[in-house]
């Protein structure tokens, strides 16, 4: 048995936030309804490459039942109501507000069903001078900040994927989780407020204590801000491998068992982390030399006998073919489809994942 076996959740969702924290419920064993426009979650038109379907539908939506309403409509506003009188949790990511507009105000709902666990997502809150601004992922990545950290000294970049979204999304399941738990303690339910701009703001507490301390970050591509070496480096021939030196022990090692020049260990200028990262070019280049000198399967097994931590720089190809990478198969509207599995592994558990839904094909 699943642990949310039995569990009712109505999700008013669209996008990837809201999708991401309700799949996670479904995949627990919670039956999902999710309630789409009737020209459905604009993210089921994100791309078609997963077997003519959006990868990030195919993604986000296993296990959940779908249904379409108009909740412009009296018909979809009492459809909606009789979903959330039986509704154990509440997941929307509609624009604050919006949904006490459309006569679903959340303090009347936990009036009526104290035990209702309600998770509202968005982008700057409930209250504040930009609750009411629309806000998608990369637009918080910019404004939180989280650019000015990300890319290369020229300029500022996006993440690579939708972090922002994906974060919030992890932190509502989290939270959803922890009231369950104590509404099992205590039979009350919860109201739950998260917002992507917060959820950020959290995530990047290490770089702005650093700037209130007056050593703002730098961007500097793929290589850590606080640790040296820890970044990049061409092998003579070969893919590029990214090397993490963790400790001064390990400095030492790497100087006597890769380097070649046992002295560098404890040489002033970079015997601390501390003065390697205020000598990081220097740092750098005298680890790029010794790299030089192998090739890539050679090094590799030398850092791997120093125990320095290391990892090839892939693209998309490299993690398709991966050894390490664990799949789960779901039925689509078009034929299964192939993804990584979740992170978590329930160990001697066998775990099946539902299909994902075709619009409105919920079952009455």
């Amino acid at each position: 048995m699943r642990a949310l076996e039995g569990l009712s959740v109505v999700a008013i969702e669209q996008a990837v936030a809201a999708p991401f924290a309700s799949a996670r419920l479904a995949d627990a064993g919670a039956h999902v309804t999710k309630v789409e426009r009737p020209e459905g979650d604009f993210a089921r038109g994100y791309d078609d490459v997963a077997k003519g379907q959006s990868s990030y539908f195919v993604w986000l939506n296993r296990g959940k039942d779908s249904v379409t309403l108009d909740l412009s409509s009296e018909d979809g506003k009492s459809a909606l109501a009789d979903l959330v009188a039986n509704a154990d949790v509440l997941i929307q990511n509609l624009k604050p507000g919006a949904l006490t507009r459309l006569g679903f105000d959340l303090e009347r709902l936990h009036s009526e069903n104290p035990r209702l666990i309600s998770c509202s997502i968005s982008g700057y809150g409930e209250d504040g001078p930009l609750a009411d601004r629309k806000a998608y992922d990369l637009l918080i990545q910019a404004e939180s900040g989280l650019c000015s950290i990300t890319g290369g000294p020229s300029e500022p970049a996006r993440v690579g994927v939708s972090l922002v979204d994906i974060a919030t999304g992890a932190t509502a399941h989290a939270a959803i989780l922890e009231a369950l738990i104590r509404r099992g303690t205590t039979g009350q339910g919860a109201r739950i407020s998260v917002s992507m701009f917060d959820v950020m703001a959290d995530w990047l507490t290490v770089p702005l204590l650093n700037h209130e301390g007056g050593n703002s970050p730098q961007r500097i591509g793929l290589a850590h801000p606080s640790i040296a070496p820890y970044g990049v480096f061409q092998p003579k021939t070969g893919a590029p491998i990214l090397i993490s030196v963790q400790s001064d022990r390990e400095w030492r090692v790497l100087c006597r068992d890769f380097v070649g020049d046992e002295a560098l260990g404890t040489d002033p200028r970079f015997a601390t982390n501390v003065a390697r990262v205020q000598n990081r070019d220097q740092t750098d280049a005298i680890v790029a030399k010794a790299f030089a000198q192998y090739d890539a399967p050679e090094a590799a097994e030398r850092l791997e006998n120093c125990k320095i931590a290391l990892a090839t720089v892939n693209d998309m190809a490299g993690l398709s073919d991966h050894p390490q990478l664990r799949r789960i198969t779901v039925d689509s509207p078009n034929g299964p489809v192939s993804y990584p599995a979740p992170g978590a592994l329930f160990v001697g558990e066998q775990r099946d994942y539902g299909p994902i839904p075709a619009l409105n094909t919920a079952k009455d």
